[in-house]
């Protein structure tokens, strides 16, 4: 018997509440279920609230080889499910094609200035040639 953890759709038209459930994977999304492991509410104003789950219980099933949904598997990461820490921090993933190294404030504030300042010479090299091109015009008319 292939056992899976899944959502089950709960509440009402359109107020969705899920229960967090383990399953044998033949039986219907909203059937019948082996366990409930906690509930997701995901309309909900408080995000720390939202979800409610036995981690232990979920522990034990993912160690017998439970199949998990993406969504649960989003859920179980969020809490910690698999590295045995309660709710770790956060850390968002890095942007293809954006560098990962991580500045300090006192880095980020020289590289900015080196920026303004890069920027200002360009400017006055540009209204410098500008004087220089219109005291040309000039001097040709005259």
């Amino acid at each position: 018997m292939a056992v899976v953890i899944r959502m089950k759709r709960m509440g009402r038209l359109n107020r969705p509440t899920y229960r967090i459930s383990v399953a044998d994977e033949r039986n219907p999304r909203d059937g019948r279920t082996l366990e409930n492991l906690g509930h997701y509410d995901p309309m909900f104003p408080r995000k720390e609230q939202q979800i409610s789950l036995d981690v232990e219980r979920a522990r034990f099933w993912v160690v017998r080889g439970a199949k998990i949904s993406e969504t649960v598997q989003s859920i179980f990461r969020r809490l910690g499910v698999f590295e045995g820490d309660a709710k770790r921090e956060h850390k968002p993933r890095p942007r293809p094609g954006r560098k990962t190294v991580t500045k300090s404030r006192q880095a980020r504030t020289a590289a900015k200035d080196a920026r303004a300042k890069a920027k200002a010479e360009r400017h006055k090299s540009r209204v410098a040639a500008k004087k220089a091109a219109a005291k040309e015009k000039a001097e040709k008319k005259d």
